[in-house]
């Protein structure tokens, strides 16, 4: 058998550009984040089953995740601030509705084997199914700052043949701004470099796995050489 440590990419980049702790407006940004996140994933969820959810029932949907996420904040927002927030969720609702994500699903995780000792759980917001898959912010992320490029390549690399696109539906702005971009493939001494980065952090905080018991599909990348 072979055990490996392994952790999932948001952990690398969270490791990798750590944040100071949260104040109660980031605890809101955050419970509005996973609202949106949740909103779109059940409005998508409906149109792959055939059912066609209108946008009124769906922002009434959205207003109970929104509710659920701020509870698990511990965090409430003043009426006035609460009506933006709805009005910024009900927009992203409709943006997504008319955005090339709209519809499709979510892949299923890939693990990134580096070396034969290091597992990174990879696993993109949506994808096509066929070439190209997608990772969706609900803010101004074009072009992507250092935390979500890391996301990216860490995506592309469990990806390596896919077209990677960027979608925004920048909430902050209303109408909801959509714009999206493809993330060029990486220059070699970056591929090079996140491989090291991933397989560093992965072995001072992965957690032991078995590498046979573990489900697929797996991407194995040799171990590059430290950077100097």
């Amino acid at each position: 058998m072979t055990t490996i440590r392994a952790l999932p990419a948001h952990e690398i980049v969270r490791r990798s550009y750590p944040r100071p702790p949260p104040s109660e407006e980031d605890a809101v940004a955050m419970a509005v984040g996973s609202a949106i996140d949740a909103s779109l994933s059940e409005f998508g969820r409906s149109v792959r089953l055939g059912r066609r959810p209108s946008l009124t029932a769906m922002r009434a949907r959205a207003d109970a995740l929104l509710d659920e996420a701020l509870a698990v904040a511990a965090v409430a927002p003043p009426a006035e601030e609460r009506e933006r927030i709805r009005a910024q969720i009900g927009g992203s609702l409709d943006a997504y509705r008319h955005s090339p994500i709209f519809g499709l699903a979510r892949p299923r995780t890939r693990v990134i084997v580096i070396g034969g000792a290091v597992g990174v759980y990879a696993q993109p917001d949506y994808w096509d199914g066929r070439g190209r898959f997608f990772e969706m912010k609900s803010y101004a992320a074009i072009p992507p700052p250092p935390d979500v490029q890391l996301q990216l390549r860490l995506f592309q690399l469990a990806y390596p043949n896919f077209e990677a696109v960027l979608v925004c539906l920048n909430r902050h702005r209303l109408p909801v701004e959509t714009t999206t971009a493809v993330i060029p493939p990486a220059p070699a001494e970056e591929v090079r470099a996140t491989l090291r980065t991933a397989h560093d952090l992965g072995r001072e905080f992965g957690q032991e796995k078995v590498l046979e018991y573990m489900e697929g599909p797996f991407v194995h990348y040799d171990l590059p050489p430290a950077v100097v």
